[in-house]
């Protein structure tokens, strides 16, 4: 039973490894079961088996994609506690940038979660729900402190948004628009150097955040 047990585990990984590959190379509608199959070196019928369809199967590859990079770059990659909000929001870009660029993530975890943003399929609310909106409500916390948000303050709720999708738009431009950045600046960027970046991001938003802070504590429109 046991050795039953690690070989239909075995199976899974293998159709989620390579369904991860095939759908960030073709798209949702243009990946095949028995492309992914082939692949994986597994029967047409471990996909039903597993996970009851091509939309199953898909779903459990975002999910497993999501799961391995955060397990790999929490988003405080480890801090302390008593960590300043201005240390929690660093760590969360730098976990960030990890997540989609850094050594050791396969190239088709980016890839396919940014292929789903734009050409979103069915599994994209369940993604939403899962995996993005846990890490929105980290960062709008972060936001939240870092402006003296007042919760019931409804001005106040909108820019602590504006400013969380500022950070995430920040960064996963450095991912999404790397061949554009590669023609505006072929020479002195390296598109992989997520420290130096991490440290860019967390300098223009803390000043961006700074300012806004400022302006509405002196009632600046």
């Amino acid at each position: 039973m046991k050795n039953t047990q690690k070989h239909n585990g075995d199976v899974k990984i293998r159709l989620i490894e390579a369904a991860g590959q095939i759908f960030a190379e073709y798209g949702y509608k243009a990946a095949t079961i028995r492309m992914i199959c082939t692949r994986a070196g597994a029967h047409v019928g471990a996909v039903n088996y597993h996970f009851r369809d091509k939309q199953g199967l898909f779903a459990a590859v975002l999910q497993y994609a999501h799961q391995w990079s955060v397990r790999k770059y929490p988003p405080d990659l480890g801090l302390k506690d008593r960590a300043t909000p201005e240390d929690r929001l660093r760590a969360f870009i730098r976990s960030f940038l990890l997540r989609i660029l850094g050594d050791g993530v396969p190239d088709w975890h980016g890839r396919l979660i940014t292929r789903e943003i734009i050409q979103h399929s069915e599994a994209l609310d369940p993604m939403v729900t899962n995996s993005i909106q846990p890490l929105y409500i980290y960062l709008k916390e972060i936001m939240d402190q870092l402006l003296d948000s007042d919760p019931a303050d409804q001005s106040c709720q909108e820019q602590a948004f504006l400013c969380a999708m500022s950070v995430l738009g920040q960064c996963l431009n450095h991912f999404t628009g790397q061949n554009i950045v590669s023609r505006i600046k072929p020479e002195g960027f390296n598109q992989l150097d997520i420290e130096g970046i991490t440290e860019h991001i967390t300098r223009f938003s803390l000043g961006g955040i700074q300012d806004i802070k400022r302006r509405k504590n002196e009632h600046i429109p």
